[in-house]
């Protein structure tokens, strides 16, 4: 359960039971048959919203495409009742288990692409299974008609029990979409969400869980399709598998708000009755107006409230602190025991862009606890050399072994689980998390459960200095509060060795000096650092050796002040120019 959890579920579960009283009660007083099918279509679109926000929502990965698993689950409750004689009670069911294993045959080749490749490709998979099942011949197949067994079949001579059965649907889908939302499944999402590259390397394996989330919501969108189907009582690959579907999800969630599951009841709630309503009276005239209705609301949402009604409305005139449990006083984290000798032993790394060579022949070694900062020129690369040791890129040649195991050819996770903290150049936060949560999310990356992650958070921020801030979202601290923030994100996993990048860019003098104090009291914890900087005072202060490095190749490597004093250094600093004037 994520911090906060209990009471968000409390709040959101009475909100939901005052939304279904008051829906119910609506459906109830309508007794016109093309309203009383518009009140039961709402539910079905907003379950639909639901599966689409559960994984692009929440992870940020946007699907056109979810109009395959809805369509699956219409086609699996249909041909499983004409064939076998099965009831939709078992068939909806079923449709979700084919949902699901589709989700997780869809992922495999999709989750190599990034960005509109991902969204696209996402959007080849209804199309290609439209064509198929006409292909196979299920152009219109109809429903049989079981009147005498109207419970068993869902078809209802009232259109009330219809409603019901579907706002049971909706009711089941948000309480699952609450659990998530709360849970270390949704703040693995929203964190991979917000910035991929920094929940991996806080040791989240975000393949695993972006897979999870599309397995879990081709389910959903599959029950959605199954309900569909029984409701219409025929199916047609054009109408179960056509952009359109695909589209309503989508645009009902991001209407109403992504990543949150009250954004497609929102959206579903305004939106289909509009376009229902007006497909209804003008339909004749203007062939096609729903997709209008749709296209004018995501134009209008883009430009008005481009995260959606609830976000804004939220953030407008609902802000406050979240509501999570003080942090308490306790001693400092427990000191990691250094053991003597060599802790990262790197030898002939090298990496290349094409003919451009960033990383050549690099070879050093780290001490345990000891502080190596590593300086050069822009364009030395600094910043290169860190992605090769924690996997964001792979090296081409070389080797890097960290306490005894290879670190080359592991992935950004796999480093981070075996002791390895990383910082950034450029702060990677995410943004919409208190910053308890963002550093809970590297204690989850270590591996800890939920208790134990949160205990390590609390340390993680009360060493760094920022306990009392812990409930702020990331986004309202200031340059010197996310430096920390990432530096205690790191530190939550219990590291061995941190790879700091230029942690110290951007702060004033005092600022510097406050988190060097941070810093030196890692080392007497045991901890391991290389550092990247530029501020030379306080990297003449804090680092016990430099390593220089000069287009991609060490120039310069031993104590701090005989490495300053080093004419090669100097010249590859100031250039051969000034090294002439000086020897003048």
């Amino acid at each position: 359960m994520r911090v906060g959890g209990a009471a968000r579920l409390r709040r959101d579960g009475i909100a939901l039971a005052v939304v279904t009283v008051i829906y119910v009660g609506l459906a109830a007083s309508v007794h016109n048959s093309y309203y009383q099918l518009m009140l039961t279509l709402v539910p079905i679109w907003a379950v639909l919203g639901l599966g689409w926000n559960l994984f692009s929502g929440m992870s940020g990965l946007v699907s056109f495409g979810h109009a395959a698993f809805f369509g699956i689950g219409a086609y699996v409750v249909t041909l499983a009742l004409v064939y076998w004689n099965l009831t939709p009670w078992i068939g909806i069911p079923l449709g979700m288990l084919a949902g699901a294993v589709a989700g997780g045959l869809i992922g495999l080749p999709t989750f190599r692409l990034r960005g509109h490749y991902f969204a696209l490709s996402m959007l080849a998979y209804p199309l290609a299974i439209l064509y198929v099942f006409e292909y196979l011949g299920f152009q219109e197949v109809p429903l049989p008609m079981h009147r005498d067994h109207p419970a068993l079949f869902l078809q209802f001579n009232n259109p009330l029990l219809s409603t019901l059965v579907a706002v049971g649907l909706f009711v089941a889908a948000m309480i699952a979409g609450m659990l998530v939302e709360n849970s270390r499944f949704g703040l693995a999402l929203l964190a991979i969400r917000q910035n991929e590259l920094a929940a991996e390397a806080a040791g989240l394996d975000t393949w695993r869980w972006k897979m999870r989330g599309l397995i879990a919501s081709g389910a959903i969108a599959a029950a959605a399709g199954g309900l569909y189907a029984c409701v219409l009582l025929i199916v047609t690959p054009d109408s179960v598998f056509s952009v359109l579907v695909s589209a309503q999800a989508l645009v009902v969630t991001l209407f109403g708000g992504v990543a949150t599951v009250w954004g497609p009841a929102i959206g579903a709630a305004v939106l289909i009755p509009l376009a229902e309503t007006l497909n209804a009276k003008l339909g004749n005239i203007i062939p096609g107006i729903q997709g209008v209705v749709y296209g004018v609301a995501i134009i209008a949402i883009m430009l008005a409230a481009p995260e959606g009604l609830f976000w804004t409305f939220r953030d407008r005139f609902f802000r406050r602190a979240p509501a999570l449990p003080p942090i308490r006083a306790r001693a400092p984290p427990p000191a990691v025991r250094a053991e003597a000798g060599i802790l990262l032993d790197v030898r002939g790394l090298s990496k290349s862009f094409g003919g451009l060579r960033a990383v050549q022949d690099v070879t050093f070694t780290v001490g345990a606890g000891e502080i190596l900062g590593i300086i050069g020129p822009n364009g030395a690369g600094k910043t290169t050399l860190f992605n090769l040791l924690n996997g964001v890129l792979r090296a081409d040649a070389g080797a890097a072994v960290f306490a005894g195991t290879e670190l080359r050819g592991r992935k950004v996770h796999q480093v981070a689980r075996r002791g390895v903290g990383r910082t950034f150049q450029v702060v990677r936060s995410f943004p919409r998390l208190s910053l308890l949560e963002n550093v809970i999310v590297g204690a989850y990356g270590a591996g800890l459960d939920d208790t134990a992650a949160a205990g390590a958070a609390e340390a993680a921020l009360e060493a760094v200095g920022l306990a009392d801030r812990a409930a702020r979202p990331a986004g309202e601290l200031t340059n010197k509060g996310l430096r920390l923030m990432e530096l205690a994100r790191a530190l939550a996993g219990s590291p061995r060795l941190l790879l700091l990048d230029e942690t110290l860019a951007g702060l004033g003098r005092e600022e510097c000096d406050e988190l060097l104090t941070v810093l030196r009291g890692l080392r007497e914890r045991g901890v391991t650092i290389v550092i990247i900087e530029h501020t030379m005072h306080a990297m003449l202060r804090l680092a016990d050796r430099f390593l220089v490095l000069d287009h991609g190749r060490v120039l310069a490597e031993g104590a701090p002040h005989a490495v300053m004093e080093n004419p090669a250094v100097i010249e590859a600093y100031l250039g051969s120019k000034f090294l002439a004037r000086q020897h003048a």
